[in-house]
């Protein structure tokens, strides 16, 4: 079934594994975005193995959402609790990023790997964000709209994240950059002891790329992918180079 009744929550998740013997990847979305926040191509890789999650208040899961990235750690420890995955890899968009690494960190029995994409270890977010979604939610979107893609991005892959986002309540996209916000391990990166794959968009200006240099700089033993020109969603825009290059990652990492 898709929905999974987990010890917090509901969670809907499209579970994609072909080789449930085989290190299972947990897919974990950005804010205000979903589990097809990510390319079909990643998402029914046979190599990823994914489970896909819809985290509280996002696509078809329901609830009011999280205000810290360890409060959706959490839930995502939890779910692995409930489908009985010991380990897995972590594959983190952005917000999701962050909850990799928190998991890395506070839980690291729990994650074989990282795989962080367009994210940081501190996200700051502008004050005027946090608070203009709740009063023009719209508004807000059609700003992120703009920056998350490159000029080159296609008009229905812009309108399907920015669809995504409207179906997403304006309280709970101001949760997740309040999350975000109050995100910051970058004094514990020397920590995170498992092994991390860093993939950047060249041009990304929500992340951009020298966040992900530092986490490179900060986690021992991890790799760095830059992506030429590529924007904040880059696992969408790029999908076939960053695919290949984490299908490569995991078969080098098993």
């Amino acid at each position: 079934m898709p929905f999974v009744e987990t010890s917090v929550a509901q969670l809907w998740v499209a579970d994609h594994r072909r080789d449930k013997s085989a290190t299972a990847s947990v897919v974990i979305h950005g804010a205000g975005g979903s589990r097809l926040s990510f390319s079909k191509r990643l998402r029914q890789s046979n190599i990823v193995n994914s489970v896909c999650v819809d985290l509280r208040g996002h696509g078809k899961s329901q609830g009011n959402g999280r205000r810290s990235i360890d409060a959706y750690a959490y839930d995502v420890v939890a779910l692995l609790n409930a489908l009985s995955i010991d380990s897995a890899w972590i594959i983190g968009h952005s917000m999701g990023g962050a909850i990799a690494q928190c998991l890395a960190l506070e839980r690291r029995e729990r994650a074989r790997g990282l795989v962080l994409i367009a994210t940081g270890a501190r996200l700051r977010v502008n004050p005027q964000l946090i608070n203009g979604v709740v009063k023009d939610r719209d508004a807000v979107i059609e700003s992120l709209t703009r920056w998350m893609w490159s000029k080159n991005a296609g008009a229905e892959m812009r309108e399907q994240s920015a669809k995504i986002m409207r179906q997403t309540q304006a309280s709970v996209i101001a949760g997740d950059f309040l999350a975000c916000d109050r995100f910051d391990v970058r004094e514990r990166l020397d920590e995170i002891a498992c092994p991390t794959l860093i993939v950047a968009g060249e041009n990304d200006k929500m992340t951009p790329v020298a966040l992900s240099q530092e986490l490179a700089e900060g986690i021992p033993g991890s790799e760095l992918v830059i992506v030429p020109g590529g924007s904040h969603m880059t696992m969408l825009e790029d999908s076939e180079m960053v695919v290949a290059a984490i299908e490569d990652w995991i078969e080098r990492n098993q």
